[in-house]
């Protein structure tokens, strides 16, 4: 009978005619009545399960403005109004029609009174209403709430909700909402049993506390069944922890991706330790910052577009100053890898002074374009679009080389002069200019990597330094030169570093990892893949 009831409180105003709802309306108007002589808590309270119990939507206003202590007495004749201020005077709105029929002064109106025990009752019986509204989202968010905060008193209404809901998805939340209800309530031990084992299915972090109250206050086979399943939520959620750390790890591999692969390319071919690398990387970022002020300011109904346009310019920019620095300066100390150091090093000073002297020493903030916006869960991961657009355009610049190295000229040019300098440059090839434009393509690469990281952080002249000592632990790591070792050594210092983090700390996880890679090259010296060739044995 109290399902039958309860299933009618939701087929109800389906069913009724115009003139039966104005006896609703009439017997709503009696139940709001009765505010006027409540004087306890606990007479409200009967009050609010009594609007409740209607079903009908109308009394969504009276108990919203209730909660927010709007709902008022007239002393006079004891009306009751849902009251707005307007000046020195009350605004009188009628509770179910919501037309203003008048005003009046503050001290001849009385409100009616609520605690957070009353608050929170409302928000339940407001959440039970709206488990029959038409949207399957409204349902959804309403029935979440009910799961967040279970309340024996709202079984019924959960039972009369899933005989009609015909979402799937809908019904198998409500479901859970009723057994987080039927685990507090008195109902028969199997009854709460069932409802534990089912609660325990979902791996949800969410009713691990709920099921700690079970076992800890409930004896036998009920305390038994919490155990069990609070044990096998755990060991769930430790599996799904698992599993964000490796996403962490590959999401952070890949940012280390983009900037210590253009390092590695000139590393591998000329054999140049580029202390201005980072400055690259940081260069691209702004140029990314410039770029978004002018479509802001120009054309802001492009804001979406605005990486796809600073990403060839970045790539253009970096790529130029890195062919100035190769041209400028360090063709001139070729052989000498100590004064190679310092200058670019002193490189790094000066791009970040000027810098600081053009856009200031103060952070700048670049735009997430609307599809890099948000997030969204697989389970217990949550997956940000932002980190996964950067994993996959990692990827993406990684094939690209891979196809320039091994399917271009260029690429063979490259390659050649790697492996041979001198064979190289006695068969025709230009290795000076090889120098150049490989040193522009590491270079552009890192500033596309800048484009990538401004989309994660924020942008600074201090930008590129964060990266550069993990970008040169990728390279040796992964070994100099090679595409295939710059890669998995980017993702595996990645997943090491935030497996270590939550246990030695972000700073003392990356002397760890230093001292790690420090001894596995005394055992492999040219790292992961070492390159072959008669120069690089030598």
């Amino acid at each position: 009978m109290k399902i039958l009831r309860a299933l009618c409180m939701f087929l109800l105003p389906l069913l009724l005619l115009p003139g039966a709802a104005h006896g609703q309306d009439a017997s709503l108007g009696a139940i709001v009545a009765k505010f006027a002589d409540a004087k306890k808590f606990d007479q409200t309270e009967a009050l609010v399960r009594e609007l409740g119990a209607t079903g009908d939507p109308a009394v969504r206003p009276v108990l919203e403005a209730l909660a927010e202590g709007n709902l008022h007495v007239r002393k006079a004749d004891g009306t009751v109004f849902i009251v707005s201020e307007a000046g020195k005077e009350m605004k009188l709105i009628d509770p179910l029609s919501g037309e203003t029929v008048g005003e009046a002064s503050s001290s001849a109106m009385k409100k009616v009174r609520v605690n957070n025990g009353l608050r929170r009752l409302i928000r339940d019986v407001l959440s039970a209403l709206t488990l029959g509204a038409k949207s399957a989202n409204v349902r959804m968010a309403a029935v979440n709430t009910m799961f967040a905060n279970p309340d024996p008193e709202s079984i019924e209404a959960l039972d009369a909700a899933i005989e009609v809901e015909t979402d799937p998805a809908v019904k198998s939340r409500m479901e859970q909402a009723r057994a987080a209800a039927v685990v507090l309530s008195d109902r028969p031990e199997k009854d709460r049993i069932d409802a534990v084992e089912l609660l325990g299915s979902l791996g949800d972090r969410g009713v691990l506390s709920l099921l700690a109250t079970v076992e800890a206050n409930a004896e036998g086979d009920l305390k038994q069944a919490a155990a069990n399943a609070t044990a096998k939520i755990r060991s769930v959620l430790a599996a799904w922890d698992v599993a964000q750390n490796v996403w962490f790890g590959i999401s952070l591999g890949s940012v280390l991706l983009l900037a210590a692969i253009g390092l590695a390319i000139t590393f591998g071919v000329m054999g140049v330790i580029n202390m201005a690398h980072g400055e690259m990387v940081m260069v691209g970022a702004y140029t990314t910052f410039v770029v978004q002020g002018a479509v802001r300011a120009f054309a802001p109904a492009l804001h979406d577009w605005s990486l796809a346009f600073a990403l060839p310019l970045a790539f253009l920019v970096a790529g130029a100053i890195g062919v100035a620095i190769e041209r400028g300066i360090i063709r001139f100390l070729y052989g000498r890898p100590l004064e190679t150091l310092l200058a670019t090093w002193g490189v790094s000073l000066v791009l970040q002074q000027a810098v600081r002297t053009i856009f200031g020493p103060s952070n700048r903030e670049v735009g997430n374009p609307s599809w890099m916006s948000g997030s969204f869960e697989i389970g217990h991961l949550a997956i940000t679009w932002n980190r996964l657009w950067i994993v996959a355009f990692s990827l993406g610049v990684f094939a690209l080389l891979l196809f320039i190295f091994n399917r271009t000229a260029w690429g063979l040019h490259m390659r050649a002069v790697t492996q041979n300098r001198r064979m190289a440059s006695s068969m025709g090839i230009r290795t000076p200019w090889v120098d150049a434009f490989t040193f522009g393509l590491g270079s552009g690469i890192a500033g596309i990597a800048g484009v990538a990281l401004s989309q994660v952080g924020n942008v600074s002249p201090n930008l590129g330094q964060g990266y550069i000592i993990d970008s040169f632990m990728v390279v040796v790591f992964g070994g100099v030169g090679n595409l295939w070792g710059t890669l998995l050594g980017a993702f595996s210092l990645g997943v090491a570093n935030k497996f270590l983090e939550p246990y030695a700390g972000a700073v003392l996880g990356k002397i760890i990892v230093l001292v790690l890679i420090i001894l596995f090259i005394q055992k492999r010296p040219r790292g992961l893949f070492a390159l072959k060739g008669r120069s690089v044995e030598a």
